[in-house]
């Protein structure tokens, strides 16, 4: 039973990291339309996303072999959500057109996020 909590956090996370991959890349390569669909996104938070959805894979391998490499990955992948976030604000107080959307959607992403690494951090750097 405790194997299958185990595994838990590395099913989410793989199925978040896909999730997201899927949604960027239909954004940022036009798959199925989607790029229309999505109205006035901002570029730079797209390709955030995308590349936190890679990192997020390297994670979820990570977690499985236990590394501690994760606790900085998923970091990294925060640090990067965060600073598109602030770009976005600076983006619409700019006047650059946005979606509302995209704002909630990126303060859920960054939550999740922070929220991998507090669970990488007492998993694989706090353990004894």
């Amino acid at each position: 039973m405790k194997k299958i909590f185990s595994y838990f956090p590395v099913v989410l996370l793989i199925v978040f990291a896909l999730l997201t991959l899927f949604m960027s890349s239909s954004v940022l390569f036009d798959w199925f339309g989607i790029r229309e669909k999505e109205g006035n996104y901002v570029l730079f938070v797209v390709w955030a996303n995308f590349v936190s959805s890679l990192l997020y894979l390297f994670a979820a391998y990570g977690f499985l072999k236990q590394k501690k490499v994760t606790f900085n990955i998923l970091s990294l992948s925060a640090l990067i959500l965060i600073m598109a976030l602030v770009g976005l604000f600076i983006h619409i107080n700019s006047g650059g057109l946005y979606e509302t959307k995209t704002i909630g959607a990126m303060i859920f992403r960054i939550a999740v996020t922070i929220a991998f690494v507090f669970l990488a951090y007492l998993k694989l750097i706090k353990r004894k």
